[in-house]
């Protein structure tokens, strides 16, 4: 009941809002104050799961849970992953070292704050010491959510959401180690304190972020990336492309406010800085040489492998430095789909996958965002394959723009918005939408009203 209060409560604060949008927002800014009295904050933190990185590496799961003195383990996957190799795999080593599981296959794709609930109860009625998740980003984060409301039985859901949603409360209790078997090449989850669900009330994506909630271990084995279809391949690697961009060009640590009074208080999505901008440049390398390949041919072991890496290595970066305007747009995208149903996805609901609804607005973005690093979007452009000598700093988001959207004309993507059943008329919710994502928005190189937001899902509304 307290749930559904706040829900009315937040629709009411939207609809009356003069501006709402997140670069005039001060939610939670008077909260925090740096004994300095910096505005900004001054340093930036690095970390990530552990990974474990190898054909086959599978194998040697049960002896990991066996070494953590595991006796009774929660196994997550989804309907379609249980009867396929990467789950059988998993079960095997299982079995073969004599570690008690009990397995949940019902993680929805796309989950939302229903399905993470229905996770969580199932959790909450067992005695799990460790968690096992095999599958892309959507099994990965509701077997976080699953193990932090289960350590934490008293909490209300929203409690932990991000605020203006939720109410962002830390997460301060150790929590139980979960290993990550990434399946899809895209989302970073196995490497990430996130996880991401549609808030189905308000229609718009939302989530729980704290470093606490990152896998133990993400055992990323590439053998599991070949048995992606085709366009399962190329939306997750969009999210790989996505994640790099976005993380690369994002606002500067040091220029993200509110400077934290505590270091509990200071986000996993701080804002760019000298680490991450290492991870993301090297993923969009490895995403201009192997996404293509990755796509068009399911055997290409090489290519799916490598595309595997550079997920990780993008969720490095992004989980540390944050994503800004291309995942800020795409929670609406997603979360007010009508009747389109992605491709390659066995699903029995409408669905536009995440790295189709993140890539969509990026010629948009980068181009207006552009201007406040020019050089950094004019190196993305060219390790993605542009030739951008003697070109002028004043056209460098439209050098990146036309870059990207050849790339996804290659890889036959979706002409725009329009193309998953979105109108002009939709405009206005896909705005209000994005407002409440000033936990990824804010950290937008440039700031934007919502009259820009308009312009760019207009702007987004066919690509070629």
């Amino acid at each position: 009941m307290a749930d559904r209060k706040r829900v009315a409560h937040l629709l009411q604060q939207l609809a009356s809002a003069a501006c709402r949008c997140p670069a005039h927002s001060h939610t939670n800014s008077s909260s925090s104050s740096h004994a300095s009295g910096r505005k900004t904050d001054y340093a930036f933190e690095m970390s990530c799961s552990s990974i474990r990185y190898g054909e086959g590496v599978t194998r040697e799961i049960g002896m990991d849970l066996k070494n953590l003195g595991a006796q009774n383990v929660c196994l997550m996957t989804d309907k379609n992953l249980s009867k396929l190799p990467p789950v059988m795999a998993v079960l095997d080593s299982l079995t073969k070292h004599g570690v008690k599981y009990e397995c949940y296959d019902s993680v929805r794709v796309e989950p939302t704050d229903g399905s993470f609930k229905l996770a969580i109860d199932f959790a909450k009625k067992k005695d799990f010491d460790a968690y096992v998740a095999v599958g892309g980003g959507s099994v990965i984060d509701t077997c976080k959510a699953a193990n932090l409301y289960s350590c934490n039985p008293e909490a209300e859901f929203l409690d932990y959401v991000n605020a203006p949603i939720g109410k962002g409360k830390p997460v301060t209790g150790p929590l139980k180690p979960i290993i990550a078997v990434p399946t899809t090449a895209g989302t970073g989850s196995e490497t990430t304190g996130v996880a991401i669900f549609d808030f189905e009330d308000l229609k718009a994506k939302t989530g729980i972020a704290s470093r606490l909630l990152r896998p133990t271990l993400g055992m990323v084995d590439p053998l599991h990336t070949l048995h992606m279809p085709t366009r399962v391949a190329a939306n997750s690697g969009f999210d790989v492309l996505c994640h790099a961009l976005e993380s690369f060009t994002a606002l500067p640590y040091d220029k993200r406010s509110p400077c934290p009074a505590n270091p509990i208080s200071r986000p996993a999505y701080q804002g760019r800085n000298p680490i991450s901008d290492v991870w993301a440049r090297h993923a969009l390398h490895m995403v201009s040489k192997y996404l293509k390949r990755a796509v068009r041919d399911s055997d290409d072991v090489e290519a799916r492998s490598g595309m595997h890496l550079a997920s990780v290595f993008a969720g490095i970066g992004f989980g540390n430095a944050g994503v800004h305007l291309c995942h800020g747009m795409s929670y609406p995208i997603a979360g007010n789909v009508k009747k389109y149903k992605a491709k390659g996805y066995e699903v029995d609901h409408p669905l536009v996958p995440h790295g189709l609804s993140v890539v969509l607005t990026s010629p948009a973005v980068f181009t207006f965002t552009a201007s406040m690093c020019p050089e950094r979007h004019l190196e993305a452009a060219e390790i993605l394959g542009a030739d951008v000598r003697n070109v002028k700093a004043a056209d460098a988001g439209f050098i990146l723009a036309d870059t990207l959207k050849n790339f996804l004309y290659d890889l036959e993507v979706e002409d725009g918005l329009s193309a998953i059943g979105y109108s002009k008329d939709d405009i206005p919710i896909l705005v209000e939408g994005t407002v409440p994502q000033e936990r990824v928005t804010k950290l937008a190189p440039r700031s934007h009203t919502e009259e820009d937001l308009t312009n760019l899902f207009a702007a987004s509304m066919k690509l070629y």
